[in-house]
């Protein structure tokens, strides 16, 4: 099994326990569930804004311990006073050291559009996401059949929320892409290798239907990168492990933002020379 496999596996388990323990009436219940969503793609097709969509992630199986002891609160704080567009926040316990109430807590502290980072394979996950607070989902195409991925996609517009479906690559993009998504993600990382290639993102930006926001995710560590994916039609990035590696999340975002705003800045008045 590869870690995916491992991943999935799991969760199936786990979301079994939990909507034993924790059942749907309750989670709607919450003073989230009837809140209106506020719209990730609409903040990262703003053009006054970065479109980065900055991630809280405190380990992966592939890095091992990233920040265990960050603070959501200040590090999602800090994101947002240094420029994100919106913020990506890991619920997954297991993998990622993450939980739901570092969601709960970023969604406390910060009006913006916040992704629930997790691996969803049941509807139980969408009205648990909304629950807590969450504006958007992520689908993982490796993870699930199209038709699945289409059904969960629809329930969660059904909902009000918004969907972001993650590919890596061309295969994943044509059998799974469907009129409930509202943004398309390419991961960089394969999560069945986690190799990283940028190359992966030039390769599919073009395939993508320009119906939906065009995220490039993974593997993105300097400004220039995202001039140059923004040159090639992105209109957002998902960054996370690259902020959170530092001692100050916060800090290591607001220098990356602002020397990218400065490249942006350059490389549009050099197309307005010529």
């Amino acid at each position: 099994m590869n870690i995916l496999d491992k991943i999935i596996a799991f969760k199936k388990t786990e979301v079994a326990e939990k909507s034993s323990l924790v059942p749907v009436k309750l989670l709607e219940k919450s003073i989230y569930f009837d809140s209106d969503i506020v719209s990730m793609k609409d903040y990262i097709s703003d053009p006054e804004k970065t479109g980065i969509i900055a991630e809280f992630k405190r380990k992966s199986p592939s890095k091992g311990d990233i920040n265990p002891s960050a603070s959501v609160e200040a590090t999602s704080i800090g994101y947002m006073q240094a420029g994100a567009s919106a913020l990506s926040i890991l619920t997954d316990q297991e993998f990622f050291g993450g939980k739901n109430d570092d969601l709960i807590s970023a969604r406390k502290f910060n009006f913006c559009p916040i992704l629930r980072k997790d691996f969803i394979i049941d509807e139980y996950q969408i009205i648990e996401a909304k629950s807590i607070g969450a504006d958007c989902i992520l689908l993982i195409a490796a993870a699930l059949e199209p038709a699945r991925l289409k059904e969960l996609a629809k329930f969660a517009k059904s909902l009000g929320m918004e969907v972001l479906m993650e590919v890596h690559d061309e295969e994943e993009l044509a059998s799974s892409v469907n009129e409930f998504l509202d943004l398309v993600g390419i991961n960089n990382r394969s999560l069945k290798t986690f190799d990283v290639s940028l190359q992966t993102s030039y390769d599919l930006v073009g395939k993508i239907p320009n119906e939906f926001v065009k995220i490039s995710e993974s593997g993105i560590s300097r400004p220039d990168t995202l001039v140059s994916l923004k040159q090639t039609g992105f209109e957002g990035f998902l960054i996370g492990e690259n902020f959170m590696k530092s001692s100050r999340p916060h800090q290591a975002a607001y220098n990356f933002m602002n020397e990218y705003r400065d490249l942006l800045m350059a490389a549009d008045g050099l197309t307005q020379e010529k």
